[in-house]
């Protein structure tokens, strides 16, 4: 008697959990400052201007929320850590 082995079509590669973007997203809050936020976003985020974060704070304030930076997991994470100690109320990290 034999078996028989029925593979299932793979939907992903190996390792494509860690792969592929994360976002970083800010929620609006009531204890964070325009101010803060944008300079907070300028010294962790590379490529953040202030005044690209001043953009990123209205459109946490007017939206809700806002996807501040994406990219792999491992700079994703250490990122949101910062964030995060900087007192920046954040959404967990969203794969995207």
């Amino acid at each position: 008697m034999s078996t028989e082995v029925i593979e299932r079509p793979k939907t992903r590669g190996p390792g494509s959990d860690l792969g592929g973007l994360w976002h970083i997203i800010v929620n609006n809050d009531d204890h964070n400052t325009f101010d803060g936020v944008a300079t907070v976003l300028s010294r962790t985020l590379p490529g953040v201007t202030l005044d690209m974060g001043y953009q990123f704070a209205n459109e946490i304030h007017s939206s809700g929320s806002a996807i501040v930076w994406s990219g792999q997991l491992e700079p994703a994470e250490l990122y949101w850590e910062q964030l995060n100690e900087f007192g920046l109320t954040l959404a967990p990290l969203a794969q995207g």
